[in-house]
């Protein structure tokens, strides 16, 4: 039996709209390293919700914490392949090493500072940018998290000086430039999986953990931390990253829409980052840590030693010539 040619075009035009509409719509999978509750979580909910309100719900960002896709390595090659939309996390010098620019040792020594160095349209921003888009991921914004430090979880002789051999192995991320500082202000450093860290910390393979700041240590490793010292050891940033062709599928209202609640993410992190820092660092000592005091003199003194020690081998190893002119524009 035929249809009639009306019921026919009605059909038609119904059917293009369900398609239209399932073409526009998207749910995005956005993964973050850190449990629920914590900043991060709450800002990436903030985040979500304000992209739902300004698309009409077209948009939906599905978070996924405490790395429940994967660590951070194994995210950022997701969102390179397109296995995973969205994360909000560090960059991973394994995927690229010439990330670990980004996470030279005491490359910047206040707030203000760093504020300058990686806001948007900055020389590191723009180079931290260029290399993620190299591998089909586009920077959305950014979330500055902490000033770094070390953690232990036993006694150490003289832990804030760094020309004394401590004896002590520290658990670094998988980046040249966190063992090498380690290596060379008294300590040993051990790299290892974010994921292995706690163990690691627990069973006695370390004494402690290097590559975080009071609030990664309060979220992850409060119950292993017995003392924290606040080295300002590197300035870690956070970037929030689309998959470059999952961005480009959607429409250009919903992409102003997910970079202007980025905008926000950003601003607002800004605003609350320096006094977040200084809450996590009660939240350590009410936990049970003993926060060992680090005078600017001691800081001033790591910084000189690893950008003597650490920077050469570090910028030789991601090629001195780019890492140097990217330097040269910063530090000016």
């Amino acid at each position: 039996m035929k249809m009639p040619p009306m019921k026919i075009l009605t059909a038609a035009v119904a059917m293009s709209a369900s398609i239209t509409t399932m073409a526009e719509a998207a749910t995005l999978q956005l993964s973050h390293v850190r449990p629920e509750g914590t900043a991060i979580d709450k800002d990436a909910r903030a985040f979500a919700e304000e992209v739902k309100s300004a698309t009409d719900g077209a948009v939906n960002v599905r978070l996924f914490p405490a790395s429940a896709l994967g660590d951070y390595t194994t995210v950022q090659e997701g969102l390179s392949i397109g296995s995973v939309d969205m994360a909000v996390q560090p960059p991973s010098s394994e995927v690229d090493r010439r990330f670990q620019l980004a996470y030279l040792p005491y490359l910047v020594q206040t707030w203000e500072h760093a504020e300058k160095t990686f806001t948007d349209g900055a020389p590191m921003r723009e180079t931290v940018e260029d290399l993620y888009a190299e591998q089909d991921i586009h920077v959305l914004g950014a979330w500055p998290v902490y000033f770094g430090g070390v953690a232990l979880n036993t006694d150490v002789e003289n832990p804030a000086d760094p020309t004394v051999d401590k004896g002590a192995r520290l658990r670094v991320p998988p980046m040249k430039s966190f063992q090498l500082m380690a290596d060379n202000i008294g300590y040993i450093g051990s790299p290892l999986p974010f994921s292995d860290a706690f163990t690691a910390i627990q069973t006695g393979v370390v004494d402690g953990i290097m590559g975080s700041g009071a609030e990664g240590y309060y979220a992850s490793f409060r119950d292993v931390t017995e003392y924290y010292l606040p080295l300002n050891t590197h300035f870690e940033m956070w970037y929030l990253l689309i998959n470059q062709p999952r961005y480009e599928s959607l429409t250009d209202a919903q992409q102003t829409a997910l970079s202007e609640a980025a905008k926000r993410f950003e601003e607002s992190r800004w605003e609350s980052a320096e006094a977040d820092q200084a809450r996590n660092e009660g939240l350590l000592e009410e936990s049970g840590a003993t926060i060992i005091s680090v005078s600017d003199e001691q800081i001033a003194e790591h910084a000189t030693i690893v950008r003597e020690t650490v920077w050469p081998v570090i910028l030789d190893d991601i090629g001195a010539d780019w890492a140097n002119d990217v330097l040269d524009r910063v530090l000016r």
